[in-house]
């Protein structure tokens, strides 16, 4: 199979995936769609970043607070959660379409009633979500009538994160692991599948967590499996509960790990785990940042 074969067929898997197809009825819609609600919040991220304000989107207290960016115009209404929407609130949004993705499927039908609705998803099984993010946001540009922003957003991302690469060059030469914490006794690790996992070998770090992680993260694990990689920095990926950090600053087993007794632990800000190409870039310049100022961890 050539490259461009293979090209065409992973895309059109993404799309098979997404349950996305381009109708002569949908172009029309969307082509017409000037009111957009967003459901999920990869999507809201990207949405945003090719600077289009929707009138309606889920849980915006929360996505600012862990979110960040982009920012969300005020003019925005909130119409709960992502879940389970407030059909009230949306109703009197008055989208012409509806952007949402295969975690609230069980929504669809609802959704379909209100307006047309465009499912189009980046997280799913086999599919490695940088690639799909980037073909989410070519996909909203086509939708939104912004080509030349989603093309230009995709290329300033791969170049942002290539000149990260290059400050990273030769500075970072332990295995780094990207983690969470739900608790003070447990972590998840974004394994090489995962959108952060993925960002961290486009910046030239190896992932200490070698393992997939079906495109997000593993399953809750033990700190103490922390031991079993005594030459890896760790930067930890919030939001985490705040009684979590406070109780491990004061855990003995917390504190007898290598790289927190060598000072090889970065906390970042928030970065939103199941993102698009926003959360990407923002993880690889946190990452990047946390990384250096510890000079590549030794």
């Amino acid at each position: 199979m050539t490259a461009a074969a293979r090209r065409i067929s992973r895309r059109h898997a993404l799309a098979l995936t997404a349950g996305f197809a381009l109708t002569p009825r949908l172009a029309r819609a969307a082509a017409a769609a000037k009111r957009v609600a967003v459901i999920d919040w990869a999507l809201l991220e990207t949405v945003l970043a090719l600077g289009v304000v929707p009138v309606a989107a889920t849980e915006l207290l929360q996505f600012r607070k862990t979110i960040v960016e982009p920012a969300v115009p005020a003019s925005v209404a909130d119409i709960g959660l992502r879940g389970t929407p407030n059909y009230e609130a949306l109703n009197l949004a008055e989208p012409d379409l509806i952007l949402t993705s295969n975690y609230y499927e069980g929504q669809r039908a609802s959704l379909e009633r209100v307006a047309e609705t465009v499912p189009l998803s980046i997280y799913a099984p086999g599919v490695q979500p940088y690639p799909a993010a980037a073909d989410a946001a070519l996909a909203l540009g086509r939708l939104l009538g912004r080509e030349a922003q989603a093309k230009a957003l995709v290329a300033d991302t791969d170049a942002e994160i290539a000149r990260l690469r290059g400050t990273l060059a030769g500075i970072v030469r332990r295995p780094v692991l990207a983690i969470n914490f739900g608790d003070a006794r447990h972590f998840r690790a974004f394994g090489t599948d995962s959108m952060f996992g993925d960002v961290l070998r486009r910046l030239g770090v190896e992932n200490g967590w070698a393992a997939q992680s079906s495109y997000s993260a593993t399953a809750p694990v033990g700190i103490e499996a922390l031991a079993r990689f005594p030459d890896a920095a760790v930067i930890v990926v919030p939001p985490a509960p705040a009684e979590a950090m406070r109780t491990l600053a004061d855990s003995a087993l917390w504190q007898a790990l290598p790289m927190v007794r060598d000072g090889r632990v970065a906390v970042i800000e928030t970065v939103n785990h199941f993102g698009g190409l926003p959360a990407a870039l923002r993880f690889a310049r946190l990452a990047a940042a946390a990384l250096l100022q510890g000079n590549g961890n030794g």
